[in-house]
């Protein structure tokens, strides 16, 4: 772990801890306790407005290493010890659930505006999970990662796996009064199918729907899907069509309707989002009885409305802000790993076409070039661990190799052999404000470029219309973004990373890669899959796509009178089983 220092003052940083299984990745940490916030007091983080040049000098100069012993146990008081040590205990929850009728309003802020509560149509996690309390599919994920029953009370598969049988509850009715049924499984899938959304291609793994009667739908895939029901799971939102067909897509937008614990109130755009408790939802009533979303970009501002009690959760705190909130009254921090890889996209499909990018060894160069670690230790506090590829540490297949690793001669090297001894220009772009301290790794990120031969033009540009540059494929041959998966395994972030125009967010396409991909998909067996899935990471390694950048450990504040509340590793959430304490 590097030591930097700033005016003479050593600056001490905590060591990262992982969750490497798929089930201790559900797990949630609170850090608490007076004497823990007095030595983190001690912490002076360096990302504030963290100059480029510094982190580029501090990369090169020598840096003495320090070993942190982190210690992880339960107890009741921390005690005062020389090293640096880690309180992790378990959430407890001091009261008890309202019996009867849902109470009180919870509050959750969020980093970006979503751009719609249609599912097929939200273009970043925060706005899918946002929209998804509206929403339920067939069958969902529960807190330990199993698939588990939801619209679809049970399902057969056939023998050869391409045909899946739903028997569906009955008794369940949209916000609307409109009955739940096979004709509206068949509709929602068939609006999404033609809609020609973002994410459309979750739905075009069936290449039929046929309703049964009332409450059976068959389901059919072109091949045995190994990932099936996990896509339905996070993308198959149920819509009533009745409704749908009345007001139109346009209306649908303004007002969404669907089966969820929470129905859909209002939405003052800039401003919030609100709900409240669907109490005739088919699993009992939700504990909440009004849900606000409200988007607030700005860190500082995030963090004053928990302080001040405005919002009851803050999402993607940074690591200096969360250590600011330990020991501030009714205010807990939590901190989870989160299934999320942080990446600079290259782009072969439209700008990057022509361009030094399209030679796999100038991708191997600029993976080079880049201290990762630096970026880790600079502006995380070491709350990250360098990415190796796409497939995340708590993900199946994950096989664990060195990353790139920071080596500025063997990246000029690269570059020198690839015919670019004299370097190249290039266009960059970054969405403001989606993630923490993004721009300023971008930032650090073009530094390093440059310092090998690489001259960065970055652009940091509003976080919507980055993103739907991204899905019409308009943005420069290098760009910023992450992906978080839901599913246990890294599918979902590479097929619509790496599947050229069949998927919307992806800007390359390779046919090796594609190959593997497919046989992902149609690999049942797990252990098959996972061997599948380590191919893939080494040839993406031979052959990037990306500049593999990191995977992050989050942190959210909440107030302590919000109980029950259990963030999952894909920053997803179901607030079912909360409540708040009304004073």
């Amino acid at each position: 772990m590097v030591d930097y220092a700033r005016g003479g003052e050593e600056l001490i940083y905590f060591k990262p801890f992982f969750f490497l299984n798929a089930k201790t990745a559900q797990e949630v940490s609170i850090i608490e306790g007076e004497e823990n916030m007095n030595i983190l007091k001690q912490l002076r983080p360096v990302f504030g407005l963290v100059l480029l040049a510094a982190l580029i000098l501090a990369a090169c100069q020598p840096q003495e290493i320090i070993v942190t012993q982190v210690v992880t146990q339960e107890v009741e008081k921390q005690v005062v010890v020389t090293q640096e040590v880690e309180v992790v205990t378990t959430v407890e929850v001091p009261a008890e659930p309202p019996p009867d009728m849902p109470i009180g309003t919870l509050v959750r802020a969020v980093t970006t505006f979503p751009n719609s509560l249609d599912i097929p149509q939200t273009a970043e996690r925060q706005a899918s999970t946002t929209a998804w309390n509206i929403f339920d599919s067939l069958v969902a994920f529960n807190d330990a990662g199993e698939i588990v029953p939801r619209l679809a009370e049970r399902w057969e598969v056939s023998d050869d796996g391409t045909e899946y049988t739903f028997y569906l509850r009955e008794g369940v009715t949209f916000h609307n009064g409109e009955p739940f049924n096979a004709d509206a499984v068949v509709f929602s899938w068939d609006r999404a199918v033609n809609g020609g959304f973002e994410y459309s291609y979750h739905w075009e793994s069936a290449v039929s729907v046929e309703k049964l009667d009332d409450y059976t739908v068959k389901i059919t895939t072109e091949a045995p899907d190994a990932l099936f029901l996990s896509i339905m799971a996070d993308n198959w939102g149920m819509i009533p069509p009745g409704y749908f067909q009345e007001v139109g897509q346009a209306g649908f937008d303004e007002f969404p309707i669907g089966t969820g614990p929470f129905k859909f109130v209002e939405w003052v755009k800039g401003d919030h989002i609100t709900m409240e408790a669907n109490e005739d939802y088919f699993r009992g009533m939700p504990k909440i009885k009004t849900f606000i979303i409200r988007p607030i970009p700005e860190s500082a501002t995030r963090v004053a409305a928990i302080q001040t009690g405005e919002v009851d959760i803050v999402t993607r705190l940074s690591s200096e802000e969360a250590q600011s909130l330990l020991g501030v009254e009714n205010v807990k921090v939590i901190k989870y790993p989160v299934t999320r890889v942080y990446y600079i996209a290259f782009n072969n499909l439209t700008t990057g076409v022509g361009q030094p990018t399209e030679d796999p060894l100038v991708r191997q160069a600029m993976n080079y070039a880049v201290d990762i670690d630096a970026i880790i230790d600079a502006l995380f506090d070491g709350f990250a661990k360098p990415a190796i590829g796409l497939v995340a540490t708590s993900e199946l297949g994950y096989d664990d190799a060195e990353p790139f690793g920071y080596d500025p001669d063997k990246a000029r090297d690269l570059l020198a052999q690839a015919g670019y001894t004299d370097g190249f220009a290039m266009d960059m772009a970054c969405p403001a404000g989606a993630y923490t301290h993004f721009e300023e790794v971008c930032e650090a990120i073009a530094g390093y470029l440059n310092e090998v031969g690489i001259d960065v033009s970055l652009e940091i540009m509003e976080s919507g219309q980055y993103w739907d540059m991204e899905a019409a494929k308009e943005l420069p041959p290098l760009f910023g973004d992450s992906w978080s998966s839901a599913v246990g395994e890294g599918y979902p972030r590479l097929n619509g990373s790496l599947r050229g125009w069949d998927a919307s967010y992806s800007s390359w396409f390779d046919d090796e890669i594609d190959n593997l991909l497919t046989q992902i998909e149609t690999t049942i067996d797990q252990k098959e899959r996972a061997e599948l899935y380590k191919d893939l990471q080494a040839y993406m390694r031979e052959n990037p796509p990306f500049i593999y950048l990191y995977e992050p450990v989050s942190f959210e504040a909440i107030n302590t009178r919000v109980q029950n509340y259990k963030p999952r590793s894909a920053e997803t959430y179901d607030l079912f089983q909360t409540w708040v304490v009304e004073e």
